[in-house]
């Protein structure tokens, strides 16, 4: 796939702003209209619908700010977020079920359970995640249309 390819399938590039969570979900809701209007299954959208809510809410809770980009393949979507935030010092233990360094603010508005980045990772196909403390985490999620 050149470069030329990609830009061509690019659906939506998404902004959303750390601590915003009046707009939580809104991204999520979006991404599943867009998906609907080009007929992916339900299931696919399903799926697709948790990841990018799990990485909106991380992004609004953890880092300054972030992007979720979507990108539709003939037998894909893919979906990659990218944030400006404190990075996560260590991915296995952040990829254990129940383990958050969400604050007590964060938990109260009922976030914060440690399991974002599991469900992420557990309705992708293909999982990648990278991050650097004081950078920021870049994370791909690919969904693939056809079994």
């Amino acid at each position: 796939m050149s470069g030329d390819d990609l830009i061509e399938s690019l659906e939506g590039i998404y902004h959303i702003q750390g601590r915003d969570f009046v707009d939580a979900g809104i991204v999520s809701s979006e991404v599943k209209k867009s998906l609907q209007g080009k007929g992916i299954p339900e299931s696919i959208i399903r799926r697709i619908a948790v990841i990018t809510f799990e990485a909106e809410i991380n992004i609004i809770s953890y880092a300054q700010q972030g992007t979720i980009q979507l990108f539709i393949e003939p037998d894909a979507v893919i979906i990659e977020a990218n944030d400006m935030g404190p990075g996560i010092a260590d991915i296995d233990l952040a990829l254990q079920e129940g383990y958050s360094t969400a604050d007590d603010s964060i938990r109260e508005l009922g976030f914060g359970a440690g399991m974002g980045l599991c469900n992420i990772k557990k309705f992708s196909d293909i999982f990648e995640l990278t991050s650097e403390v004081g950078q920021g985490t870049h994370l791909k999620s690919i969904v693939k249309l056809n079994g």
